[in-house]
This record gives C-alpha cells, sequence and structure tokens, in this order.
C-alpha cells in the first residue's frame, strides 16, 4: 500500500494525486497534514515537515517530481522494452504514449 502525505490545496500534491489518479492506483492511504497528528507523524517518519511525501514499502521520498518519475516507473504501463511507459503529461513533458 502507498501512503501519500499531503496538504490539501498543495499544488505539487495535487500533481501527485493527478498522477495517482490517472494511474488508476487504488490502494493509496491519504494523511493530511492539517491535522497536528499526521504532522507529527510525518516529521517522525521522513525527518522534516514537507509535502508531498510518499511512502511505498521501504521506499520513501519528497519532492513531486521524483513522486511522479517513481510512480510512473513503478506502476506505469510497460513498454515492450520493459521499461515503464508513462501515461500522464506532468510538467510540459511529453508523455511517451502521444509520441508512438
Amino acid at each position: 500500500m502507498l501512503t501519500l502525505y499531503m496538504k490539501t490545496g498543495c499544488p505539487f500534491c495535487n500533481r501527485v494525486l493527478a498522477v495517482v489518479d490517472r494511474l488508476g492506483l487504488e490502494d493509496v492511504e491519504l494523511k493530511d497534514i492539517a491535522d497536528d497528528a499526521i504532522a507529527t507523524e510525518l516529521v517522525e517518519k521522513g525527518g522534516k515537515r514537507m509535502v508531498p511525501y510518499l511512502v511505498d514499502g521501504e521506499t520513501a521520498m519528497y519532492e513531486s517530481e521524483d513522486i511522479v518519475n517513481y510512480l510512473q516507473e513503478t506502476y506505469g504501463v510497460k513498454s515492450e522494452g520493459g521499461a515503464a511507459k508513462p501515461r500522464v503529461h506532468v510538467g510540459g513533458s511529453t508523455c511517451v504514449s502521444c509520441e508512438g
């Protein structure tokens, strides 16, 4: 199961949430740091009060771009070569699926 620490209205969190949605990931626990207990938990796990923060088993990371890349590489559609084939447009990047 994925756990995403986020804050409602955060544009960086929204970017990650859009990718989660487009990849069809269903087993994602969202934890909003507006709740002080969740914010404290985030600091205990990650060392700082910064969102988004993704936990996937033993893998954990900050930075929306890193999280988006990780999700696409780990959970994206696999191409013929075995590499993940992104299915979404993010930050002006060209979608591999749209390149043909």
